[in-house]
């Protein structure tokens, strides 16, 4: 089942990409919430965690537990963090995606992309999903 849900995430902001993108400027609220869910993870804090995703996601995998079940088994870069760095704020239609370069434990770097919604909580995180390394140009 948890393969499922990643799946059915992954394929839902994968549609995503095909949109039309537009580069927005950085949002220090939004990037705020993607540093404290990192640093929450670093603390082993999953209900601090927990209450940055959104309710869309919470609804979906019930507890903090489950959530990070999730977490550690389908995104461990998340999980156990070591360097984070945002590279930028995506438009794709009416979905905002903040895309973020996580050096992991052994140095490895991962990209990815965090949907990005606005709650009456404030900017909560509607999903992630693993994206491509840019390439680089000669």
């Amino acid at each position: 089942m948890l393969r499922a849900i990643l799946a059915a995430l992954a394929l839902s902001l994968a549609a995503l990409t095909a949109q039309a993108q537009q580069v927005l400027d950085p949002n220090p609220e939004i990037e705020g919430v993607i540093g404290g869910q990192f640093d929450a993870f670093r603390a082993e804090d999953v209900a601090t965690a927990w209450d940055f995703a959104s309710p869309t996601i919470q609804r979906l995998f019930g507890t903090p537990e489950n959530f990070a079940r999730m977490v550690e088994q389908g995104y461990p870069m998340v999980w156990t963090p070591g360097e984070v760095r945002f590279i930028d704020l995506q438009s794709l239609g009416s979905i905002l995606v903040q895309r973020v370069e996580v050096i992991d434990q052994s140095g490895r770097a991962h990209y990815l992309g965090y949907q990005m919604i606005q709650t009456e909580e404030g900017w909560r995180i509607n999903g992630v999903q693993i994206l491509e390394a840019p390439s680089v140009a000669a």
